[in-house]
């Protein structure tokens, strides 16, 4: 095995001994979820950087220098092809993505291993050096590595970038961990990150619903409005709304003009309503039925609302002709029903509801009160409007910095912890 920091700038010379240049950095290919393998090395040569095949390399340390198969060199300038990372340029001292814990985190070393015939990108070493150990006369930093896998790079190489995306690992996170990545990630971070996450639309209007107020605005003012209305387009409309309030006036029209026209409708009620009420907190998003409506069916029109967000789902509402709130079920409630009962036998009649000017504090109070973890808005003639949810009341009572806010970790942590970190590479 052999780590990075050990080779850069190592002399390079042919089987003779004699000195040809000296190894500016070392290239692997991404092969999908199979660990990168070691394809050439860029050569420092009289000024100018040189690509040497990894088969012209006879040995990496021998004595002290990597000695190649022949003095014979391509002379050619070396230029990085799709798909190739250069280990000290992209990834020595930069940042990965830590899929596993879902952070941001400094590589200070890798590591190379020699299996089947091929050296492989194997782990990372993304810890500060202990402590220094005396090696063959030499200092040596003790590394502390992890599986390659472990991690998602951030090569900053758009063409090698793309050939990434297919197996590409951030978007198995949560879009509120997504979001954080975000919030603490450099402008050409930024970038990376969201090319990726924009391959899945639904992903990426779930992460704009989760950033700061001031990074969604940054981040979406940069964007045509034609995307900002494809990205607004499948976010919840109260975070639709909220977002096209903070964009320039000149631009919130002709956004508005080319969202979907049910969207652009409750965005519009929405924006009516002043932020910190309870019109401003409702979601459009709720699950109306007739009283008669057969448990059966209710429950088969919550498994089919997925478009729907899955918070407002915990109750099905019972509303008359005209669309008034009449009663009110529990999701329990009808889990537990049999399924030929009807809608309106397992409903509680004359349900909690607040009108759209009611203030936050009220809605919070009411909410505690009677242990809901939803609550229906209605108008001043009892039509159902939408449904505040009990996570969106609590996002608007919490300070301002709560998303900077250091979360404890979960008390098994350290279980994660202590596991293996370091596997050898399967033949």
């Amino acid at each position: 095995m052999l780590y990075l920091s050990a080779l850069v700038k190592r002399p390079m010379a042919d089987r003779g001994g004699r000195v040809l240049g000296r190894l500016a950095d070392v290239i692997v290919r991404l092969r999908g979820a199979d660990y990168p393998v070691v394809t050439g090395l860029v050569a420092g040569v009289g000024g100018r950087e040189l690509f040497v095949p990894v088969e012209q390399v006879d040995s990496f340390d021998g004595g002290g220098l990597v000695r190649l198969e022949s003095a014979k060199v391509d002379l050619r300038p070396f230029v990085r092809r799709e798909g190739e990372v250069l280990l000290r340029a992209d990834v020595l001292g930069h940042r990965l993505i830590d899929v596993a814990e879902a952070r941001l985190v400094r590589a200070s070393d890798v590591e190379l291993a020699y299996r089947n015939g091929q050296w492989l990108l194997f782990c990372v070493d993304t810890h500060r050096p202990r402590r220094l150990l005396w090696v063959f006369g030499e200092h040596a930093h003790e590394h502390r590595c992890r599986d390659w896998k472990s991690f998602e790079p951030l090569i900053g190489h758009r063409r090698s970038a793309l050939v990434r995306r297919p197996t590409v690992r951030i978007r198995g996170l949560r879009p509120a961990e997504i979001a954080d990545l975000l919030e603490e990630a450099s402008k050409d971070e930024e970038s990376e990150i969201l090319g990726h996450v924009h391959q899945d639309p639904e992903l990426e209007a779930d992460v704009f619903e989760e950033l700061e107020e001031d990074l969604a605005t940054r981040l979406l003012g940069a964007r045509t409005d034609e995307e900002i209305a494809a990205v607004l387009g499948r976010m919840r409309a109260d975070d639709a709304a909220d977002a096209i309030g903070d964009l320039p006036q000149g631009r919130r029209r002709l956004v508005l003009e080319l969202m979907p026209a049910g969207q652009r409708a409750k965005v519009l009620t929405l924006m009516g309503f002043n932020a910190d009420s309870a019109g401003g907190l409702m979601g459009m998003d709720f699950l109306a039925l007739p009283g008669t409506t057969r448990v059966a069916e209710v429950l088969a029109a919550v498994r089919d609302s997925r478009r729907l967000q899955p918070e407002a789902l915990t109750s099905a509402y019972t509303t008359d002709m005209e669309g008034r709130l009449t009663a009110s079920a529990r999701l329990v409630a009808l889990l537990q029903a049999e399924p030929e009962a009807r809608l309106a036998e397992v409903s509680e009649p004359d349900p909690v509801r607040v009108g759209p000017d009611t203030d936050l504090v009220d809605v919070a109070l009411l909410m505690t009160d009677y242990n809901l973890i939803t609550l229906p808005v209605v108008d001043e003639d009892g039509v159902l409007l939408g449904v505040i949810t009990v996570d969106d009341v609590l996002e608007a009572m919490l300070p301002e910095d709560w998303r900077r806010r250091e979360v404890a970790p979960p008390p098994d942590a350290h279980r994660a912890a202590s596991a293996p970190r370091h596997q050898e590479p399967s033949p």
